[in-house]
């Protein structure tokens, strides 16, 4: 008797598992050789990555780079705020030498106008890190999508392959009515299977993608933001630059206006005196002439006083102004015609001139005994009063045209000083333009710049 199968009595056929599916679909393969080619994975994955890892290293030199460019402009600043505290002190200062600060104030404007072009190409570099971190961000998202889409194509064919194996290769073998029916049928599975496998490949390859532009974006989004708040601080750095910088330019135009309006009262006076140029070539010469026989007796006492150990040989230390005011008249060559000629300069001077208001008082420049205090003995009229300091063998301070009344000089010869002790007051005794000191330094015998001691 034969026995009865389950289908036989009408029982379903129990699904086949899987893996035993599998075996016989590696089978097949085999027995079937290189009847079926499957489609290698798209080039286009491993170009894609090697495109987005190449974008990655350019982003991450050009950050290096702005780094860099933020650090110099940051330095550059520092330096800069430091010069426009030099030009601030300098204007100032007491009897700013406004040529010098001129040519300080020109020179910080030049340099004021590179760190604006500076922090305006910081402020460019930003705007396009941020078309950059767009453009980033649109490529990472349109990937995602594409990764998306392709996991869920891959899950669909997974859920189809499933149902597909309930049925395996030898069944679809068997059931096929010739073998031309048997060999479409396999080459179809088989190539399903392939077209899955450049599928997963695919996707991993997007993953990797996804994670270099995920990497990118964020160095790109936190390099932007840093960015942004160097080129917010140097902006406002800039600003407090560019206030300081207006400031020293109108508190130089208003020494400037001050001064020029003392040179044109001096320029007027010294037009009456040059009515008579013979006249004051006379005067100016014996002036000249008076101011040497002076000198000499002046060398006399300072050797007097250094034999009597009233003085040291040497002095240490620096000087400081005997007065605030403006400055008419610098040491050296001059445009003055009533100074006399030397050298090469066909009008010198050998102090400084510093005009300030009558009686302004007059301070003792160092510590010293003093030598004269009076007018000058071998001046013609008018005689100009004038009080000269010893500080040391080697260095002599004169402070003429000092008043002689009704405020005369507060010394007398012999007395002894200290640095910023008041010796006499602004006058206009001699020949002079307007009320003013002229101070002179006499270093190892001869008239020296003053501002070299200060």
């Amino acid at each position: 008797m034969r026995r009865q199968t389950p289908d036989d009595r009408g029982w379903s056929r129990p699904r086949r598992r899987s893996g035993r599916g599998f075996l016989l679909f590696l089978l097949l393969t085999s027995i079937l050789g290189g009847l079926f080619v499957g489609t290698p994975p798209s080039p286009a994955r491993a170009d894609d990555l090697a495109d987005a890892i190449k974008r990655q290293k350019a982003l991450a030199a050009q950050i290096a780079k702005q780094k860099a460019q933020v650090a110099t402009l940051t330095k550059n600043q520092a330096a800069l705020s430091g010069k426009l505290a030099e030009t601030k002190a300098s204007v100032e200062e007491v009897n700013a030498d406004l040529t010098a600060v001129r040519a300080q104030v020109l020179q910080i404007t030049v340099d004021v106008a590179i760190a604006q072009g500076q922090v305006d190409e910081l402020d460019a570099e930003v705007a396009k890190l941020d078309l950059q971190l767009r453009d980033v961000e649109a490529r990472e998202a349109a990937k995602l999508i594409q990764l998306n889409e392709r996991k869920a194509v891959l899950a669909e064919r997974i859920r189809l392959a499933y149902d597909t194996d309930r049925t395996t290769l030898l069944e679809t073998m068997l059931s096929g009515n010739t073998f031309t029916d048997v060999l479409s049928d396999v080459s179809y599975q088989l190539d399903f299977a392939e077209q899955d496998k450049v599928l997963a490949e695919q996707i991993v390859a997007d993953q990797k993608v996804l994670a270099v532009l995920r990497a990118t974006v964020e160095s790109t989004r936190a390099q932007t933001e840093t960015m942004r708040t160097a080129a917010d601080a140097q902006r406002v750095q800039l600003d407090a630059q560019l206030a300081d910088l207006a400031a020293s330019r109108d508190r130089l135009a208003q020494l400037e206006a001050e001064t020029e309006q003392l040179l044109r009262e001096q320029q007027a006076t010294y037009d009456r005196m040059a009515r008579d140029k013979a006249a004051l070539a006379k005067a100016i010469a014996e002036s000249e002439k008076a101011q040497q026989e002076l000198q000499k007796e002046i060398d006399r006492l300072v050797a007097e006083q250094a034999r009597g150990g009233a003085i040291p040989s040497r002095y240490n230390g620096t000087l400081d102004w005997p007065l605030r005011g403006r400055i008419t008249q610098e040491f050296g060559c001059t445009g003055f015609a009533w100074e006399p000629p030397k050298g090469n300069c066909r009008n010198w001077h050998g102090g400084i001139d510093i005009a300030a208001p009558m009686y302004t008082p007059v301070r003792a420049a160092g510590p010293g005994v003093v030598l004269f205090a009076g007018p000058n003995p071998y001046d013609r009229r008018p005689k100009a009063w004038i009080v000269i300091i010893a500080h040391a063998e080697n260095l002599v301070t004169w402070y003429a045209h000092v008043d002689d009344d009704p405020k005369p000089p507060v010394v007398r010869a012999g007395d002894r000083v200290v640095a910023g002790q008041v010796i006499a007051y602004v006058g206009v005794t001699g020949r002079t333009t307007g009320p003013h000191v002229d101070w002179r330094v006499e270093f190892n015998g001869n008239f020296v710049n003053p501002r070299l001691f200060l």
